[in-house]
Order: C-alpha cells, then structure tokens, then sequence
C-alpha cells in the first residue's frame, strides 16, 4: 500500500552552510508523494541565496518569507493551515534526515492507526541505552517497533492531520513536545521509531558537520537550546546532549505525568534540582 501525501515544513532563518545541507539532503530524501514547504525568517542574504538557488527542486513545493522572526506557533499554524497533506511533518535546519525515512514512517502510519507523533533519533547511536530504552519499546501492527514517549522534538516527525483536526492549531506559546503530550493524554501513541531512523543534528559538537568546534563557536553560535538552559560552554553542551538522549530513554510513557497537578510538582523539582 502507497503512503498518502506528505507535506513536511522546514524554517529557516541565518545559517546557510546548515540550510545547504539539510534542505538539500530533505528535498534529496522526499519521494514523489512529498512536498517541501519553506518559511525563512530574517533577511539574512546567504541563507535565502542558499533557500531561492533550491526552489527549482520538484520537491520544493512554497516558500514564505517573514521578515521579523517569528516564534515556533505562528509557521507551524500558517503550514498546518495551508497544507492538506494526510501526514504532517517538520525538519529543522540543523538536521540531516536519513534516506527512506518518509516512507518507513508514512507506512508506519498506514498500518498503526493510533500513531500520532512518529519521529526519527536525532542523538548519536552511542546515546542508546538498551537497559532504558527496551522498557518502553513495543512492537505494533505490521511489526513496527516504537520507542514509545509521551512527545518526541520538533525535527524529522511525521504526524496524521487527524491529530490537527482533533487538537487544533499549536496555542501561541507552546512547544510541540506540549502539544505531543495532549495528543497522549487523548489517547495517540507517540514515539520514535525502532530500530532509530538517526538524522544527524549538526549541532551536536560529535557531528562530522557541526559548526561548534571550540568554546569560541559556541559562544558565537551558542545554539537556541543551549540559551535556553544556560549551558555556557561547549564540553557542558556535549554533555547536555548526553544527558538528554538518557533522559528521553527514561522518561516515563503516562502522559498523566505530564499534565495538571503531577506536571507543577515535576516542575517544582526540577527548579529545586537545578
């Protein structure tokens, strides 16, 4: 069975070197069934020189220019709002997706109809820790295994619009991880694929195609994540992607934990832990 049409969004913003790779290598990986959406933030003259030098690519499907740099809801309401596509997804600029990658996920989706969020790993294979992630891994209709997790990021995912139909557009402010969650809470699986369809995240320092080789990159480039949890060098960055991709491997899979009063104490903690 042909897996129905993929729409998959990418922004971009002010790091061309990075946008020539992913977008490339995702136009490249997206089959015939596929449409490349493209919103760039900013006027940053390389990287829309690196965006428009790609448009004549048959995958490459609509392009959205902002000029002020819009924050994670207002593309992805504007792509989910525009696009009719059976199966939705997002890849990030940083990011190379693995070849098949739409096609392993999409039919995934065809055969498991409680799929919702389904994404690819973008950790290291030496991130993986069998001892954690095999209590919550699962084999599904068709033989499709799932690293089952309440959410998975924002990057190399394909979700059903029937999720959109039933949630609605991202609320301003919310993450996708969030939104992942209150699709969990109504009952969707969510996950990342098993064995891992690994996309290489360039701003992980271990990547052969990162820009952060020193402490001096960093500082310079100091990536959005980073900022936000106040990782201030580049050996603490290293670890905080360790550490993370442990983290993911022991969450828990009730999304109950997640939501309404179990979700504040979580939060207490971890403000306390800090």
């Amino acid at each position: 069975m042909s897996i129905p049409a993929v729409d998959i969004l990418m922004i971009t913003y002010n790091r061309p070197r990075y946008t020539q790779l992913s977008l490339q290598r995702l136009l490249d990986a997206s089959g015939d069934h596929s449409r490349v959406w493209v919103w760039h933030n900013g006027d940053d003259p390389d990287t829309l020189e690196v965006v428009h030098a790609l448009r004549e690519h048959p995958r490459f499907f609509r392009f959205h220019h902002s000029r002020e740099n819009k924050k994670l809801w207002e593309p992805t309401n504007w792509f989910w709002e525009q696009s009719d596509g059976s199966l939705v997804g997002k890849v990030d600029d940083d990011c190379l997706v693995p070849d098949g990658w739409i096609q392993v996920l999409g039919q995934a989706h065809m055969d498991v109809p409680e799929f919702g969020t389904i994404a690819c790993w973008h950790y290291r294979e030496e991130d993986y820790v069998p001892d954690l992630a095999e209590r919550k891994t699962r084999t599904y209709a068709g033989g499709h295994q799932l690293m089952q997790n309440c959410w998975t990021g924002g990057s190399g995912y394909l979700m059903k619009r029937r999720c959109i139909e039933q949630l609605g557009l991202l609320p301003a402010g919310q993450s996708f991880p969030g939104y992942c969650i209150q699709l969990a809470a109504r009952g969707w699986v969510n996950g990342w694929y098993f064995p891992f369809l690994y996309q290489d995240h360039m701003d992980d320092p271990r990547s052969e195609h990162t820009n952060l080789k020193t402490d001096e990159d960093f500082q310079r480039l100091h990536p959005l994540t980073a900022k936000t949890f106040d990782v201030k060098t580049l050996e603490d960055w290293l670890e905080f992607n360790r550490q993370d991709a442990r983290s993911l491997q022991r969450a828990g899979t009730d999304p109950r934990q997640y939501t309404g009063w179990r979700a504040k104490l979580r939060r207490l903690a971890h403000r306390r832990n800090r």
